[in-house]
């Protein structure tokens, strides 16, 4: 019975949120934040949050409901992986980074090791973004991560592997072939 009072009280909560949205988003933000402060689990309340946060130039405020939710569900790679966009929101790319290996012990995710990749090449670690970027693709991330792969290898130095990676990208993106030297001489010149 407390369980679907306490739904019941979520879903009214969501509903204030959403109703009010126009017309005040400060008093949006008060509900969602109710919605998050009865949830008993990860969801919806909290990435709204943390949206309306962003889109109201609260930034910090939007790291800062990111943050809680991924201490109230430590185990949840959705809580890390909501941190990781937050805290790129506000140019933290050494804790991005950190939420998004967090998600990876948790789960093996492509988003995940994707955004994990993009953020060591941004830090000039080639050799770890082509990690990041393979266990990407093991988690299928397909043909972005291929690539992903082949460019961070290529800046790495590792050219063999860097035309493995592209041959591969070929096979599974339409008209590869053919597109595979125009690929590659982009990859080596960067």
């Amino acid at each position: 019975m407390i369980r679907s009072l306490r739904l019941a009280l979520i879903r009214f909560a969501l509903a204030r949120a959403t109703a009010s949205l126009k017309r005040s988003p400060k008093l949006a933000a008060f509900w969602l934040r109710m919605a998050c402060g009865l949830s008993t689990s990860f969801g919806e309340p909290f990435v709204a949050l943390v949206h309306l946060l962003r889109t109201q130039g609260d930034r910090w405020g939007a790291v800062a409901a990111a943050q809680q939710a991924s201490e109230r569900f430590k185990g949840n790679p959705d809580a890390w992986m909501l941190l990781g966009e937050a805290y790129q929101m506000v140019f933290r790319q050494k804790e991005a980074l950190e939420a998004y290996e967090e998600v990876l012990v948790l789960e093996e995710r492509s988003d995940a090791a994707l955004a994990a990749g993009e953020l060591y090449l941004r830090m000039s670690r080639p050799a770890e973004a082509a990690a990041r970027f393979a266990r990407a693709y093991a988690a299928g991330g397909g043909a972005v991560a291929l690539w992903s792969n082949a460019r961070a290898l290529f800046q790495a130095g590792d050219t063999d592997a860097a035309e493995q990676a592209l041959a591969l990208w070929a096979a599974e993106v339409p008209n590869g072939l053919e597109r595979l030297p125009a690929a590659r001489a982009e990859l080596a010149s960067k």
